[in-house]
């Protein structure tokens, strides 16, 4: 009589108690359920007014408390956020405007900042008619856009540095407290580049801040956004110099000195090419 020794019988318990038949494999647990939602969680995804339409429709006085003080929590965050988010643009610069509008401005720190940490800049340097730099540029609008707190600036490479090679743009250099962090050359000349490669880097060099808690009308945005990477902003508007300052902050907040009148070091603009 041929035995199968998977088959769970008393015959093939006794074959094992006595060594004829190997142990059973134990059978794997099951996986545990994922653990139920929170309260915050239901209503992560709701705006304030959609809050506050849940909190008059609700059927009971315990869930209106609480959807009441939840939105109010919501609203005390938002205006936290909005304190924070300074910049939420890229900025067209010149080349005369790079040390206060780069360098310096990263010297800058938050308001609530007690470490003093300064702030991210991203300076992508792009040429107009190549589409790896064209396709870059979207990204860069968008992630200043999902990031308010980074400070992005732009200006056409060889207006930066002259004689610049287009084999070397788009360049995206990160400057933190004065100092240069990362520097990327040529980004998407080896394969086309998607934008959550070009986030995970900032975010590893330290540019970007990961938000507390995204908005529902920031994360809506950004969904469909990855639908549509066509941006409608005019390409001229690239070229023109800001002569005003985006820092964010009045001039004398910044740390550190000035260049010394009529130094004509470019010490800023000293980039790995």
């Amino acid at each position: 009589m041929a035995v199968n020794p998977d088959e769970d019988t008393e015959f093939n318990d006794a074959l094992r108690k006595h060594g004829i038949l190997p142990p059973r494999e134990a059978t794997p647990p099951s996986p545990s359920p994922p653990p139920s939602p929170t309260f915050d969680d239901l209503l992560n995804d709701f705006t304030p007014s959609e809050l506050q339409q849940l909190s008059e429709d609700a059927h009971d006085d315990e869930a209106e408390r609480a959807i009441a003080a939840y939105r109010l929590q919501r609203l005390a965050e938002d205006r936290k956020a909005d304190k924070r988010a300074r910049f939420g643009r890229v900025y067209p610069i010149g080349r005369d405007d790079y040390t206060r509008e780069v360098t310096e401005a990263s010297k800058i720190s938050e308001d609530d900042d007690d470490e003093q940490t300064g702030t991210g800049v991203v300076c992508f340097l792009y040429k107009d008619g190549i589409p790896r730099s064209d396709r870059a540029f979207q990204h860069i609008r968008l992630l200043a856009e999902r990031y308010p707190r980074t400070k992005f600036v732009s200006i056409v490479g060889d207006k930066c540095i002259p004689n610049l090679p287009d084999s070397r743009v788009p360049m995206i250099i990160v400057y933190k407290k004065g100092e240069i962090r990362n520097q990327t050359v040529a980004w998407g000349a080896d394969q086309e580049r998607r934008i959550e490669e070009l986030e995970a880097i900032l975010l590893v060099t330290g540019a970007l801040h990961m938000p507390d808690r995204p908005r529902s009308e920031q994360r809506r945005k950004d969904e469909e956004s990855d639908d549509d990477d066509d941006d409608d902003d005019d390409p001229s508007s690239r070229m023109r110099s800001n002569a005003t300052s985006t820092n964010g902050k009045l001039q004398r907040n910044i740390r550190g000195g000035t260049k010394p009148k009529g130094d004509d070091s470019d010490s800023d603009f000293d980039f790995d090419l």
